[in-house]
């Protein structure tokens, strides 16, 4: 049995479902207490239920109440995100500002909020669910992938920050991962793309991909799982694709 995170305190964002429910059940497996952060509270209650957790309804959007946090969690995983397909001239501003919001200012004052507890114990593991969109770009996703490069820019500056503290910060950046988020894009990509739903995996999500399938999301969370372990305490400010070959394009 792997107890390698007893007495390790884990906040996961996006937690009730996905990949984030994934790395809540793997962070829990090796020994983790886990705080499963959701806007789904029933979701949240179930899952934190289901591991011996707790559950911390929030709603990532409320920055201005994120800001006056102080957390007392040794890892954290920035998981949480939206997304939203259509061409740059059709893309309402209000809802490329949300999507900046949930998913590169949220991090943001979540790590702020983290770093004090972390640097003060000498131990600390950030972990950023980016994608290889924080490293490629996709037409039709100009919010998602402004949000995941300015990620992917956080990441490595916490990582210098907190270097010297104990502290870690690294991306994870998976291809598309068979969750609901990708699921409800396929009706969105196939009416853009003008070919039938049956075909966006094969023409469109996967056309760049050596391996043709979908991340499945315990395959993330085993990658946050050795991230968050003492093993990795050499790896910092890196970003660590598992996109099936794509970014080796």
């Amino acid at each position: 049995m792997d107890n390698s995170l007893n007495g390790r305190k884990a906040l996961v964002t996006g937690g009730a479902s996905g990949i984030g429910a994934a790395c809540a059940r793997a962070l829990a497996a090796r020994g983790a207490k886990v705080v499963v952060a959701d806007v789904d509270a029933s979701g949240a209650a179930s899952l934190a239920d289901e591991l011996g957790g707790t559950a911390w309804t929030v709603d990532l959007l409320d920055v201005d109440a994120l800001a006056a946090l102080s957390l007392d969690c040794d890892i954290l995983v920035n998981n949480a995100g939206i997304q939203k397909v259509a061409p740059i001239e059709e893309f309402e501003p209000a809802e490329f500002r949300r999507i900046l919001a949930l998913m590169l200012e949220a991090p943001f004052l979540l790590i702020r909020a983290a770093l004090p507890h972390m640097y003060a114990n000498g131990f600390g593991r950030i972990i950023n669910i980016s994608s290889v969109h924080g490293l490629r770009a996709s037409a039709y996703k100009s919010a998602y992938v402004s949000a995941k490069h300015g990620l992917e820019g956080l990441s490595k500056v916490t990582a210098l920050e907190g270097g010297e503290h104990g502290v870690t910060s690294n991306c994870i950046n998976p291809g598309y991962v068979r969750t609901p988020l990708v699921e409800k894009q396929i009706a969105d990509q196939a009416r853009l793309h003008g070919i039938p739903e049956a075909e966006v995996l094969a023409k469109v999500m996967l056309t760049e991909s050596a391996v043709k399938r979908l991340v499945e999301v315990e395959e993330v969370a085993s990658l946050a799982a050795w991230m968050a372990s003492d093993d990795a305490g050499m790896v910092t400010g890196a970003s660590y694709t598992m996109d099936g070959g794509w970014s080796a394009r």
